[in-house]
């Protein structure tokens, strides 16, 4: 009998030396998602200088808090900018938004002011100012100065337009009634319009002053003025006298009109003075076709309705002209007209326009004529004068450059030469020679009659009418014999009246006087006896 003999194999059984790696790497990917987690995004900004940013060592600052570190400065591919990347805290990530805005703080000297001068010691920061746009962004331009207003701050952004840039620029306060409630962001020069436009901001509760019928002017320096009652100073604060302003208000009896949202445009005059002189924004424009000379007649000159200001001349329509084929002998002169709704009445605005271009075809209808006035007999200048003419032959408005027309007739001395003329044109009509004729006539007629034999003798009979007509006023005079009769019988008469006074008289009292005599005798009384 043999032995069974065991069969040994050798188990293979994993080291425990590889814990220690793979306790390392789930610590690893722990610290991993940890720190994606936990740390905030990176951005990119583009700046078009690298001056006070530096590696490691330049702090982001939101309301003076750090929020990171720029980590590293390059120059960009087109090597027109430089392009700092940092990280930010994590917290950061619901302010980085389409309208995020990035500056470096530095000293600095503007209108507005010295700032940046605590720089000088802890050296420059990039600041940014929160966001409020619906989408995200991570790549930024960085500015290259401090925005006036930083984004979202409450308030009413507008912008305005200049036909020149006068003495406002970005920084400069923004006045109502003296105060200051806002300033102006941006001033660029639009080279397609050849106009300035001004970003300008009002600061929340004071945007609810600005309407659909506010009007902003220049209120930089000091204007002097010569009046009747002596020299007028108009003048803003101080500060707007030294760096420049705007101001705003309605015009002189003005109503405010409907809220306006931010992005609205607005115009700005030069002055007060001008703002006053145009105070509306709705217009509505016109053509009148002037047969005469429109010698005198300027850009601005006044459009009057019965002595009312209602609108301006804008200018004479040269080229317009060319293009409708009014270039022959005796083509009259198109004029726009500029006419303002507000100036009759109605509102500054579209309804307004509406209604004024529903009542002008009806009013041409019924006689509205333009006509060329004079205005002053020494400059010789004209103006445009819309009045309500009950004999005007019948017409109605046409179009002409794609505008309205309004049907005009002759003014002014024109005006008088044509009525001459008219008249004289009648008297040349008038058949004169038979009325000579006529007239001849009538005095051969004139002269038989008078030569004839009654006529010649009317003269005698005449003569003896007006003796008996003498004969019987004497004897009606004063001193005649019956003018003597006549106040006897006068005399017997009222006599005889009075007596018939009398008599009634007494009848009236004494009824029985017919009967019985007037004196009647008293009753007899019986002596008193003898005692």
């Amino acid at each position: 009998m043999t032995e069974a003999q065991a069969t040994v194999t050798q188990r293979r059984r994993i080291s425990k030396i590889w814990l220690v790696p793979i306790v390392a790497l789930v610590l690893g990917l722990w610290m991993l998602i940890y720190t994606l987690q936990s740390e905030g995004p990176e951005i990119t900004i583009a700046f078009s200088s690298a001056a006070g940013i530096e590696a490691d060592k330049t702090k982001i600052k939101v309301r003076n808090v750090v929020v990171g570190v720029v980590d590293s400065v390059r120059l960009a591919g087109d090597f027109e900018s430089v392009v700092v990347t940092t990280r930010l805290d994590k917290a950061m990530a619901p302010l980085l938004r389409e309208d995020t805005q990035f500056w470096v703080v530095r000293p600095r000297v503007g209108p507005g002011g010295v700032s940046g001068l605590g720089t000088l010691l802890s050296g420059g920061f990039i600041q940014l100012a929160p966001g409020t746009a619906k989408k995200r962004r991570s790549h930024f331009v960085g500015l290259d100065t401090p925005p006036v207003t930083p984004a979202g701050t409450p308030g009413l952004q507008v912008n305005l337009v200049s036909d020149s840039a006068g003495s406002v620029g970005s920084g400069d306060p923004i006045l109502y009634k003296g105060y200051r409630v806002g300033r102006i962001d941006t001033a660029l020069f639009d080279v397609e319009t050849e106009t300035m436009r001004y970003g300008a901001f009002i600061e929340a509760p004071y945007d609810d002053l600005v309407s659909s019928a506010t009007r902003f002017w220049d209120a930089s320096g000091i204007t002097v003025s010569a009046t009747a009652e002596g020299i007028e100073v108009d003048t803003a604060s101080l500060e707007s006298v030294l760096i420049g302003g705007v101001n705003f208000g309605l015009p002189d009896g003005g109503e405010p009109g409907d809220p306006v949202e931010s992005g609205a445009t607005f115009r700005l005059y030069p002055s007060r003075a001008t703002m006053e002189a145009r105070p509306y924004v709705r217009a509505l424009e016109y053509v009148v076709l002037f047969t005469q000379s429109v010698r005198g007649l300027k850009s601005g000159a006044p459009v009057e309705y019965k002595g009312i200001p209602v609108g301006r001349v804008e200018r004479v329509l040269l080229h317009e002209m060319q293009g409708d084929g009014l270039t022959g002998e005796g083509a009259p002169i198109p004029v726009l007209l500029h006419i303002e709704p507000a100036r009759f009445g109605l509102p500054d605005t579209e309804a307004g326009v509406a209604e004024l271009s529903r009542i002008v075809p009806a009013a041409v209808t019924n006689g509205l004529r333009a006509e060329l006035e004079i205005g002053s007999l020494l400059t010789g200048s004209l103006y445009v004068s819309l009045s309500m003419i009950p004999d005007a032959p019948p017409d109605a408005m046409a179009t002409f450059a794609g505008r309205d027309t309004i049907p005009s007739v002759a003014g002014g001395l024109e005006a008088i030469e044509l009525r001459i003329a008219r008249l004289l044109d009648k008297l040349n009509a008038l058949p004169v020679e038979t009325l000579l004729d006529r007239v001849d006539l009538v005095l051969a007629d004139f002269g038989q009659i008078v030569g004839s034999e009654p006529m010649q003798g009317l003269p005698a009979s005449l003569e003896a009418t007006l003796v008996d007509l003498r004969d019987v006023l004497e004897s009606v005079s004063a001193n005649s014999a019956l003018q003597e009769r006549l106040l006897r019988t006068t005399t017997e008469l009222n006599r005889t009246l009075q007596s018939l006074r009398t008599f009634l008289d007494t009848l009236d009292q004494q009824p029985n006087s017919l009967i019985f005599s007037r004196d009647v005798p008293k009753d007899p009384e019986p002596p008193a006896g003898v005692p």
